[in-house]
């Protein structure tokens, strides 16, 4: 694809990363945004603009934005891919974590995609791609806060789609399986302040940290995954949705076919929800 201006968000690790330096070497002119710049000193290359940007702060996002439009006087294509997941319990995880999650995965990438949309109307191949999860399709226990705040923004990246065609902008959602990253290790962090010593789900502790940790699991690494995402984006049929990396095709492909008791009971079996004992209060 011809040379373009990206911004991207969530660069500091992982997948965010590895996109902005094979863009970059590609020749794109690359805005790697993260919320502490400083994690992006060792993404060094003549095309790449690193930028503080924590997602949920509008002034930032607003500064962003009016950076490019001094430096460009355009936007090519926006990578919604900054996320957040906390794991437990639905029972027994604050709702500060709740709306911590649904404020980053849902609210903050919205307002991202409303503030950039003028910019990107004056590119003549304008996108937006938005990184959800297979995990938004497929949900599973100890995971239900994470699962629903993807779900939603995939029916957000679906709308986006049908109301900016008109706009000339071409939105694609994208569904990681698993992929190596930071995110296990977060979500373990996370956790040891959810679960209490006298939890309801006490007895399968183990099993909500192998439900944190999921991704290391046959992991798809960073790279493959962004070369994929690459060549997908440079088709000349770009799809309106795609799934990469370890497990997505299968998991979303389960969702639609296994009927829902059957599913029920090999995730109810591999998270160890058989062995909860209710307890009286």
């Amino acid at each position: 694809m011809a040379n373009k201006i990206f911004l991207i968000t969530g660069c500091s690790s992982g997948i965010g990363r590895s996109l902005a330096v094979k863009l970059a070497k590609q020749g794109h002119r690359v805005y790697a945004s993260a919320r502490n710049i400083y994690s992006l000193q060792e993404i060094v290359h003549e095309n790449i603009v690193p930028v503080a940007l924590d997602v949920n702060d509008k002034q930032q996002v607003v500064g962003v934005i009016e950076k490019i439009t001094y430096a460009e006087g355009k936007l090519d294509c926006l990578i919604n891919n900054a996320g957040y997941g906390e794991m437990g319990p639905l029972l027994e995880i604050s709702a500060d974590k709740v709306e911590r999650q649904f404020k980053t995965n849902v609210f903050a990438p919205l307002y991202l995609v409303q503030a950039a949309t003028p910019l990107l109307m004056k590119s003549s191949q304008a996108s937006i791609v938005n990184i959800g999860s297979a995990a938004g399709v497929f949900s599973t226990p100890f995971s239900g806060v994470y699962c629903a705040s993807k779900a939603a923004f995939h029916s957000l990246s679906e709308v986006m789609r049908m109301e900016l065609a008109p706009l000339g902008i071409h939105v694609m959602t994208v569904y990681p399986g698993a992929v190596s990253s930071s995110f296990s290790e977060n979500a373990s962090k996370q956790l040891m302040g959810v679960l209490a010593p006298d939890s309801l789900y006490a007895d399968v502790a183990d099993a909500i940290k192998k439900r944190a940790t999921i991704s290391k699991q046959s992991p798809t690494t960073p790279d493959i995954f962004a070369d994929e995402l690459i060549e997908q984006m440079g088709s000349p049929k770009s799809p309106k949705e795609i799934g990469i990396g370890h497990g997505s095709r299968f998991m979303r492909l389960s969702k639609r076919v296994m009927p829902i008791a059957i599913r029920e009971w090999l995730l109810s079996k591999k998270f160890q929800l058989h062995h909860v004992n209710a307890k009286v209060f």
